[in-house]
């Protein structure tokens, strides 16, 4: 009997030991017992005080100390595409902190004075919530671009059907033989005949 695969929560938790965590919180004791538990799951961390406009390079996971001073502050980089997912480190909550932390698009939120229970289920819950994001915009990009390819290819056989007096299947039917023969998609033949109708100027109706 061969042996099981291992689970998405093992593969997770062996992930860890490269995980690339910024750790954007004052050294004080709080913060360097934050670092030290970190790196006894085995993330490599990176630490700096104050935030900078500047976006972190090679960043995996944020742990981003909400302070009083920083409740209005704007932190631009955390709200752009692609930006790594954030655990906010929070001392008091009121709803102007909550409404801060909120504004940071966290996953995951830890009290301070940080405890070890709990830091790796919010580290693996953030991970996990994270990378579902990902791929549902992945899919809701794949299908936009399939929607627009539809659009193209009906726009295409509504110009087959209107010059050269086809059925909506014969148009289509010539759009994908003309894909095969030139190794080409439906999208791109369609995109083809788009074009060609556009830069000749003609409203795809046949001509008397």
């Amino acid at each position: 009997m061969s042996a099981r695969s291992p689970s998405g929560t093992s593969r997770l938790l062996r992930e860890l030991r490269s995980l690339r965590v910024l750790l954007v919180h004052p050294d004080d004791n709080d913060g360097q017992e934050l670092r030290a538990q970190l790196q006894r799951i085995g993330c490599q961390v990176r630490a700096f005080w104050p935030p900078t406009d500047r976006p972190p390079e090679d960043a995996d996971i944020v742990f981003f100390a909400m302070r009083p001073e920083l409740v209005s502050a704007a932190i631009p980089w955390l709200k752009r595409e692609g930006a790594p997912p954030v655990i906010a480190v929070v001392t008091y909550e009121d709803p102007t902190s909550v409404e801060a932390v909120l504004r940071l698009n966290t996953y995951a939120v830890i009290p301070s004075p940080v405890k070890s229970f709990g830091l790796l289920s919010a580290v693996a819950v953030t991970l996990t919530q994270a990378q579902k994001g990902v791929d549902r915009e992945k899919y809701i990009q794949r299908l936009e671009q399939r929607l627009a390819a539809q659009r193209k290819i009906s726009k295409a056989k509504t110009i087959l059907m209107q010059s050269r007096s086809l059925s909506e299947d014969e148009a289509y039917k010539l759009i994908r033989d003309r894909a095969m023969s030139h190794r080409a998609t439906t999208e791109e033949i369609a995109d083809a005949v788009i074009k060609a109708t556009d830069i000749l100027g003609l409203d795809g109706k046949q001509e008397r």
